[in-house]
Formats: C-alpha cells, structure tokens, sequence
C-alpha cells in the first residue's frame, strides 16, 4: 500500500490558492523547515477524516477539531491514561483535516499505564449511572448559560443607567467578554463531551476483544450485534415525528400536512381546520428541545437545526404519513432486534467452555450495554442542541461586524478564524468608542472573498484517503470501530485511488457494518436537502449519516457511506432496522451515482454496480 508523501502534496499548492495557510492554526501545517517535526510527519500515518468532516473546513468551523483535538487527547493521556494509545495528532492539507492516532509504542510504558487506567477508568465503570446524570446536569447548565449569553449592539450613547447605577463598563467591554464567553463555553462543552465518551468505546473494544480471542473467526458485525437494540435520546427527535404523523390521522389533518411541501403553506391551512390548533400545539411542544437537532452532522455552521428550517421535520412527518396511510408499521423493529440479539449472545456464550471465561464475557457485555446510551445520546446533547444554539450566537456576532462594514454579508463571518474575529472585535469596538472607522472595512472583505475562492477549489481538489506512511498492522481500536480503517480498507481504498477511470470500477468494499443483500437504485445524498428527493426502496450512498437524517431510514434498503466504521452512526442505525449497510468505503460518493442500480451485502462488505 503506497500513500502520497504530506509535504509532497503541501508543495502541489493549488493555483490560486496561494497562502492558504493563513486560514487555519499554525499548529496544523505540515512543515519543512522544522527537520524533527518534518521526519515525524514523514514516518507517520494520516488518514482523512471524513467522518466528521465531509467537505472543506471554513476558518472559523476548526473550532470543534482543536475542540476535540484537546479534548480526546487529554482525557486519553493525561486523566484516564488508556494503556496502547495517547492522543490523536491533527494536520490540514487544502482544507481537509488529516488525522493519526499516537501510540504509546513502549510494552513497559504501555503496563505502567495500566493500574492509573484501571483505578481512573475503574471508577467511572464502577460509578457510571450517577456520574452521567451528573455530567447530564452539568450540559445542561453549559446549554442554559448559553442561550441566555446577550451579544450587545453597540449604541451612539450608553444608557443613562451606566451612570446613575455607577457601572462603570461599556457595551463594547461586554461585547468583547461575551464573545471570550461564547468561544469557552464552546471548548468546554466538549470538554464535557469526552469525559465519558472514550471509556464508552473503550468499554466496546474490551468487549470485542475479547470475544475475538474467544472466537477468532467471529465478524466485528456479529459482536455489534449484541449491543443492539438498546433505546437511546438519539431517536427521540425522530420518534416526535412520527407521534405528530399519528396524531396528524388521528385528527384528521393529514391531508393538510401532507399537501403541502413548505411548511408556511401548511401551518395557514391548519388554521382553517377545526383541529389545526391542537396539531400545532403538538408541534410546538415537540420543538424544544428536540427539534434542536442538526440538518447535518453539527460540526458545520452550514448544518442548520431543524427550528432554524422547519421543512426538514415536515418532510419526515409526511413520510410517515404516507407509511400509516400504506398501513405500514413506522416502529422501529425493536422486538424483532432483540430477539436476534439474543439469540446471536445465548448461541455464543453456549459455545464458552470455561466457566471464568463465561462470567468475564458476561461482565464485559454487561458493562458495553451500560455504556451505550451515553455514547449515542451526547449527540444529541453537544453536535445537535448546543451547537445549533452556538451557531446562531455567532451569527449575531457576525450581525455587529456587517452593520459596523466588516463583513458584506452575515454569513461571511465563517471565513474567519475565531482569534481573527477577536481582533476585528476589538477594532470595531476601539473604532466605535473613538469614533472613527475601523480599519478592518478595507481589509477584511477583499480577504473574505479571496478565501471564498480558495474555499471553491478546495471542493474540487482530489483529497486522497490517506497520507504519509501506512504501518503494517492498524491495531488502535478507535480507529477501527469508528473510522473503518484497517488494513484491508486501506487496500481496498489504494486499489481504488490507482484505477485513472472511476466509471470501469464495478465494485467497492467495506465494512460490514449491518448484515443483509438487496438490490436497488442509488441516490446519494450530502446533505438533508438531498435526503428531501430519497424515494421508497431507494440505497442511500452519503459521506456518512446523522441522526437527524432518520426519517429516510423509514424509505431506504440499505445504506453504504464513505467513512464510518462497526460503530458510526450508519451502522448503528441500520442494525436497529434490520437493513444492510456498508461503511467505510472510502470513495463510494465519487464512484457512485444517483440512478445506478446497486447490490449491497452488508454481511460480506461488498457494493455491486449493476447497472450505470
């Protein structure tokens, strides 16, 4: 397997893009002119991560990758020390974030690390419930304190009060404050975010470790398959859909929801209906907090809430409509899950010889159920509600800069680094208590529309998969059961990069993520616009999947993604609907087009392109 060399690439700078650099932290090049950084670079394995970042990061969107940059990282090496792995190192190339886990490559360090981890981690496991309602406390407080954050306009005059009430601090002090305590609170909502979640997917790869040394030809799928069918808050925004679907027949307005495709056109005609205002009362009771959940994964300003565009949820309500009208069961199949489940756990635990063994596969199973809600749910929490409320914080931040001539358009706010924000803040506010012009009018919007141009070849550059150094046995779980990347992908993925004509590929592969064969048309989707034009029947082919996308699970056969491994979203979901999917394909965005017909094996990881 044979990777592009980094600082190769980095020397390929594309036309136009000049200085691009200047975009992102400094931290996050890679660099020639340090020899021990560069030999570092050059020996390590990169991997894009497409699971969290499909498309180009805008300047100001690296906010949640130096996030979780830190976040993962410290709680992995400096509070919990997980034994085999440190932290994950981050680097961007043309606006693509490039990932590799560290080791800890030491057998000696690697055992002195383990009574610190069992001792830190032993105590969450030990006291997991409590402390995850106390962390639950502790986001919602984070969120509260959030969405009451004022971000003052700055006036002509300062009100009477700052004088009679002897304040003492202007608007432009507190715009400055609130902005330093808009960007924190963000850094620590994902402080709070890995606090349990790498002992969650620590507590599956002990799980299926050791199920593997037990059972060394058992597929990852089958172990996954063991912690299904557990019910988690992720589903609750989709399960308030369809309770308004069903509430929608019962009332006998679902003619009127389902008629109209905009979601002003059905509220007025609900207010002509004898029942439209209790349906509307349902409706907007369900809105807060669930409907505080990403269009898209989260990580992007460009993934709005479902309260920011109330048609998303509309279309998944008419789906449902449409299923109950069919007389088709809109519940997901959670007997039939279980019941598999079950059986696939009783059948493996019958074929356990030694009694020690059998309680450890108990207690490890045990435990991977336990911890399984909070690994699903903190979505929900953090990506979808705190973050759809902390994009529109920052779009009123942006409001100040475009009435005092910094930016053209509230939306040009994303091309700016956070620090860069800070200093055009302080110019405008220096500018404003002067009462002169800031200097950043004449700066800033020729830069902004500069770097809209980098941003457009950045779409169009051919980002390889991977970079630097591929090692010879990936063995870092996490990389494994959330990214897909092994060995095999790696492979799979190099076989791919080398054919010069995408259209004579017949087959992909990746992880078997869900079991299952069917075939049927491909749509692929990037977006939950996209997912708006899903058809009954269709396999759904995206980057990766988001929760907020659930209602099109109701629609498809199958679903195959570019990223993704036993534990994303896709394979999760898919599991708990007895549909097949394949994950971690790499490039089946690039190879695939909406209308070819498709046979997906979700037991084998195999996608068949029947027909173009």
């Amino acid at each position: 397997m044979k990777f592009p060399v980094p600082h190769d690439i980095k020397a390929k700078t594309i036309p136009g893009t000049e200085g691009w650099e200047r975009m992102y932290p400094y931290q996050y090049q890679f660099v020639t002119d340090d020899p021990q950084r560069n030999q570092y670079e050059k020996d390590t394995f990169w991997f894009y991560d497409g699971l969290h970042y499909p498309e180009p990061l805008y300047p100001f969107d690296t906010i949640w990758d130096e996030a979780w940059y830190l976040a993962l990282s410290q709680f992995n090496n400096r509070i919990f020390q997980v034994p085999p792995v440190r932290g994950v190192d981050h680097r961007i190339i043309n606006g693509y974030v490039y990932i590799s886990p560290v080791p800890v490559k030491d057998p000696a360090e690697i055992g002195a690390r383990v009574p610190n981890f069992m001792e830190r981690a032993g105590f969450y496991y030990k006291n997991w419930d409590a402390l995850e309602a106390k962390w639950k406390v502790k986001m919602e407080a984070a969120i509260a304190e959030l969405e009451a954050l004022e971000i003052p306009r700055l006036p002509d005059v300062e009100d009477l009060s700052v004088v009679t009430d002897g304040i003492g601090e202007s608007k432009g002090y507190h715009l400055l404050k609130n902005y330093d305590d808009l960007i924190n609170l963000g850094i620590k909502c994902w402080q709070y975010h890995f606090e349990f979640l790498n002992l969650g997917y620590a507590a599956y790869v002990f799980f299926m470790d050791f199920t593997q040394k037990l059972f060394p030809s058992i597929p990852l799928q089958r172990i996954t398959q063991m912690v299904s069918g557990i019910d988690v808050i992720m589903y609750r925004p989709d399960d308030e859909l369809k309770e308004l679907a069903k509430k929608a027949v019962a009332l006998e307005v679902d003619d009127i929801v389902a008629g109209h495709r905009e979601w002003d056109d059905v509220k007025a005609a609900l207010g002509a209906h004898r029942h439209g205002d209790e349906w509307l009362a349902a409706f907007e009771k369900a809105r807060y907090p669930w409907f505080n959940i990403s269009s898209g994964t989260g990580w992007f300003h460009t993934d709005r809430s479902w309260n920011d565009n109330l048609n998303i949820p509309l279309d998944g309500i008419q789906t449902y409509i449409g299923k109950l009208r069919a007389g088709v069961s809109i519940d997901r199949p959670m007997e039939a899950v279980r019941a598999e489940r079950d059986r696939i756990t009783a059948e493996y635990r019958d074929l356990i010889d030694s009694d020690e063994d059998r309680k450890q596969f108990d207690e490890l199973l045990g435990c991977a159920k336990t911890v399984f809600p909070y690994v699903e749910n903190h979505l929900f929490y953090v990506e979808h509600w705190f973050h759809s409320v902390f994009w529109n914080k920052m779009r009123e931040v942006a409001a100040i800069m475009k009435e005092h001539g910094m930016i053209a358009d509230v939306e040009d706010i994303w091309y700016l680094r956070r620090d860069e924000i800070k200093q055009a803040l302080w110019d405008v506010v220096t500018a404003w208590a002067t009462g002169v012009t800031p200097r950043g009018t004449t700066t800033w919007p020729a830069e902004i529309e500069w770097r809209k141009g980098v941003m457009q070849k950045f779409r169009e550059w051919n980002r390889p998969p991977a970079i630097g150094v591929a090692p010879e046995v990936i063995q870092e779980p996490f990389t494994i059961v959330l990214w897909g990347v092994t060995n095999n992908s790696l492979s799979d993925w190099a076989a791919v990069q080398d054919i010069a004509d995408p259209d004579s590929i017949t087959e992909l592969k990746g992880f078997a993520a869900s079991p299952g064969t069917v075939e049927g048309r491909a749509r692929v989707c990037r977006s939950a616009e996209d997912i708006r034009d899903l058809q009954e029947g269709e396999i759904l082919v995206a980057p990766t999947t988001s929760p907020s996308w659930a209602p099109a699970f109701a629609k498809i056969k199958a679903c195959v993604t570019d990223v993704g491994g036993v534990m994303s979203h896709a394979a999760i979901v898919c599991r708990e609907y007895g549909m097949p999917a394949v994950v971690g394909t790499g490039v089946s965005t690039r190879v695939i087009r909406t209308g070819m017909t498709l046979r997906v094996d979700g037991s084998s990881g195999v996608i068949s392109i029947i027909t173009a």
